[in-house]
């Protein structure tokens, strides 16, 4: 009796030996599957972003126009991003004669806007300007005194610099901003796993994200409020004349007035901030007639222009 056990035992064992080899052979399968399926699904991502990153070749392009490379229409304003607003407003204050790229192709330097003009190509929004108005002897701000154009710049480096984290806090950190994004670039991989991470890690290094929501509220507020301040009755912000850090500028509000819907800061210009909006309202009539072309309507409507 006790040889019978001791058969049927080390028969049972070596079946449960064979079930669990089995087993094992199949987890590795699938396992060694699914590295490899993530594997090439990463180097996909990374070869369609290398493409985004390379300047598209120069083809025959109207000459004497400016070719402008930006994303795609915004739902309520005509760029998601302050820059190429900036600088779409710019080339429409200037009068100079352009086409917009909406490919998303991202200069060398691996930003964007940037323009290509006459086969030339420039990245960075106040690198274009300066390249346009020194190439056309353009002069936005010839009516403005030197202590005015100080102030001006002034005001540009509190926007670039200062409530650009702003914006990037409300639009990428923040669940509501995010959803957002999400309308404008789609729901992907690359924006949820990739861009945005990438966009709260910048956040938090530049010192803006390591702040409580109160907090980063309060620093949004006093800057609007000091724009606010300084606009008083004036149509434009030097004065009654536009000048080119009104492109600046309007780049910026126009992303707080129309397009931060993340339930807090949409409320900051409308609740505080009447001049501000009196002031977009007067730049989007000057500048932009044809803003409800330009823009997808919540991602209702296929922009026209």
């Amino acid at each position: 009796r006790a040889r019978l056990w001791s058969n049927k035992g080390q028969q049972l064992l070596s079946t449960n030996m064979s079930d669990i080899m089995y087993a094992s052979y199949v987890y590795l399968l699938y396992g060694t599957a699914g590295v490899v399926t993530s594997i090439v699904s990463l180097w996909l991502i990374i070869q369609k972003l290398k493409s985004k990153f390379r300047p598209p070749p120069i083809a025959p392009f109207p000459p004497d126009t400016v070719q402008l490379f930006q994303f795609n229409r915004g739902p309520y304003c005509p760029s998601f991003s302050p820059f190429p607003m900036k600088l779409e407003t710019y080339l429409r204050m200037a009068k100079i004669p352009y086409q917009n790229d909406f490919g998303s192709h991202f200069s060398k330097k691996g930003k964007i806007p940037w323009i290509r003009y006459n086969g030339e190509d420039v990245a960075d929004t106040a690198f274009c300007i300066d390249f346009l108005n020194k190439k056309l002897d353009i002069d936005l701000d010839k009516h403005l005194s030197y202590e005015e154009q100080a102030v001006s710049w002034a005001f540009k480096r509190m926007l670039n610099e200062g409530l650009y984290w702003v914006a990037v806090y409300y639009r990428w950190v923040t669940d509501g901003g995010f959803r957002m994004a999400q309308l404008c670039f789609g729901n992907t991989i690359v924006i949820k796993y990739i861009v945005r991470p990438m966009m709260v890690k910048q956040c938090y290094s530049q010192g803006l994200g390591r702040h409580s929501p109160e907090e980063i509220k309060t620093i949004a507020l006093a800057d609007l409020q000091a724009i606010e301040t300084f606009l008083g009755n004036k149509k434009f912000l030097m004065g009654n004349e536009p000048s080119e850090v009104d492109c600046s500028l309007f780049g910026f509000m126009a992303q707080f007035y129309w397009q931060l819907k993340d339930g807090v800061a949409e409320k900051f210009i409308p609740d505080h901030c009447p001049k501000i909006v009196q002031y977009c309202e007067r730049m989007k009539a000057r500048f932009w007639p044809d803003w409800d072309e330009c823009i997808t309507h919540g991602g209702t409507k296929i922009p026209t222009k």
